[in-house]
């Protein structure tokens, strides 16, 4: 299945954000389509996000006509999405070429760190923890949804992998002090202990809001190497095919996985 991850810089205005979207997915003919974390809008201030963040249907509404008119599946990395018991979910969202929502992901492990400089984050000031991990299809591939910070807890990927995913989403945006540091590492360990792939599309560069992220979106085949990378924070494509018999040699070499 030929797969487009697309690397961002999101801003805070919505709509930008949806059309730097909407003409990345112009340029490419890939089937399945990954966004980074944080896609409609990336805004770290508590109250600015608060006066900004819409519902689950306004925010994904464009991003469904994006799908169905382009007749791909779009997984929207991750969406700021107002609940309706009025706190803020960090939710994946996938798409199907219809225009449908296929499946729901709420981020379960919320970000916390203080960083060398005095840059500190701690995004449960913020967001409501999610819950439950999700499973989905796409045609013969099953994927397993995950965001970011998760990354750092290896209960929810060998949960996945005794469940037989094929692809581990992990759309993300890294600081560029993590990033540098762990990026690549964690994203490998993923791969090599599920035996899946790994998909990892990246917010990157200077944000409206101040922050800057890490880039790098990557690729990571089953067997733990880096099937693609965009080695910069720049916006960009990555396109890479993703071969559902790369999880099957894997698992059958080392099946550590089924002990986890």
């Amino acid at each position: 299945m030929k797969t487009a991850l697309l690397q961002l810089t999101s801003g805070t205005d919505p709509d930008a954000n949806f059309q730097t979207v909407a003409g990345m997915v112009a340029e490419t003919d890939a089937a399945f389509v990954l966004t980074p974390e944080m896609t409609p809008l990336l805004q770290k201030e508590r109250a600015a996000l608060m006066a900004a963040v819409r519902p689950e249907s306004q925010t994904a509404a464009p991003y469904q006509s994006l799908a169905k008119g382009s007749g791909i599946h779009l997984l929207v990395g991750s969406a700021a999405v107002l609940r309706d018991d009025g706190k803020i979910a960090n939710r994946s969202l996938l798409i199907d070429p219809k225009g449908e929502i296929v499946a729901r992901y709420d981020k379960i492990h919320l970000f916390e760190a203080a960083l060398p400089g005095g840059e500190s984050y701690r995004e449960s000031d913020s967001y409501a923890a999610g819950e439950t991990p999700t499973m989905t299809q796409i045609g013969d591939l099953s994927l397993g949804l995950s965001i970011c910070y998760d990354l750092r807890f290896p209960k929810l990927y060998s949960g996945y992998a005794k469940e037989g995913v094929d692809i581990i989403t992990a759309p993300s945006a890294f600081t560029r002090a993590t990033g540098k540091a762990h990026w690549e590492t964690l994203l490998r360990a993923r791969a090599i202990e599920s035996g899946a792939w790994v998909l990892a599309p990246a917010q990157g560069g200077r944000h409206d809001d101040g922050r800057r992220t890490w880039g790098r979106t990557m690729a990571i085949a089953p067997w733990g190497e880096v099937a693609g990378i965009l080695d910069h924070d720049a916006p960009g494509i990555l396109e890479i095919e993703i071969d559902g018999k790369a999880v099957e040699d894997a698992r059958a070499r080392i099946p550590a996985w089924r002990q986890r």
